[in-house]
């Protein structure tokens, strides 16, 4: 699947969820339900709490920074559950794309009353 294709899969699924819990989980709720019972019930690799390193200098390091969720190795998903999303939380999504070459991801946040007002979609390089 192309990346677009899997990112519809992504919202459809965050929607859903949405839809039948509402907001005001943790978002580590979200993240297992977004995982286990949607992405991967449809057939999809999902990795959670991935490592995204990064090299300075030469050297490599590992502690950091973590992606909440890597669909195919082709999707990053972060999850938020913050009253308002800010500049921080988007610049955090454009970094991982960066330092995992990956090209499409997708920023949720699960504390909007409607869930799509919480869904931002973010390409880094991604030919369309």
């Amino acid at each position: 699947m192309l990346e677009n294709e899997i990112g519809m899969c992504i919202v459809d699924s965050a929607v859903q969820i949405h839809r039948e819990t509402g907001p005001g989980l943790l978002e580590t709720v979200y993240e297992a339900i977004l995982a286990h019972h949607q992405l991967r019930q449809r057939g999809f690799q999902v990795e959670r709490q991935v490592a995204v390193p990064i090299e300075y200098l030469g050297l490599r390091f590992d502690e950091g920074f973590r992606a909440d969720l890597v669909v195919e190795k082709k999707v990053v998903i972060e999850l938020k559950c913050v009253e308002k999303l800010n500049n921080a939380h988007k610049k955090q999504l454009l970094t991982y794309l960066r330092l995992t070459g990956i090209h499409l991801g997708y920023l949720l946040n699960f504390s909007e009353s409607l869930m799509k007002n919480g869904i931002h979609r973010m390409v880094n390089g991604l030919v369309e």
